[in-house]
């Protein structure tokens, strides 16, 4: 049992799994603003768009069932809109992204012709000594 626990013990203390719950973590936190975006900004703009459909309250009576087929259309329009939404997201963050690695790349190539190489200084030192 003790075996057990130490090599438990292992997994859980690994940076893998750290960075796993951090991602989860903000994960869940990011949920939480797409989700607000899509039902507080979004969702009301299409709704005056489509003039306030809802299709949450279509359903069809077999019976003694009710199938809420509209709960499952308003669930796939709310995916669609969110998938949307991440894609613009994510699209603007790789633009942003793509940006900054361009800047640091060019600011890298300048730094290396400004200065010259440590081996050139030495060669330098040694042309110069062997002037004098």
């Amino acid at each position: 049992m003790k075996a057990f626990f130490k090599e438990f013990k292992e997994f859980i203390a690994k940076g893998d799994v750290m960075s796993m719950a951090v991602g989860i973590i903000i994960g869940g936190a990011f949920t939480a603003i797409v989700t607000s975006v899509v039902d507080d900004i979004i969702g009301p703009v299409i709704g005056l768009i489509c003039g306030g459909l809802d299709f949450s309250s279509l359903s069809v009576g077999i019976g003694d069932a009710q199938l809420m087929f509209g709960n499952f259309i308003q669930a796939v329009i709310n995916f669609l809109i969110t998938a949307i939404v991440l894609f613009l997201i994510i699209k603007s963050f790789n633009k942003m992204k793509d940006k900054a690695d361009a800047l640091r790349k060019k600011e890298e190539e300048e730094a290396k012709e400004e200065e010259p190489a440590e081996e050139i200084l030495l060669l330098r030192e040694i042309r110069d000594s062997l002037k004098k």
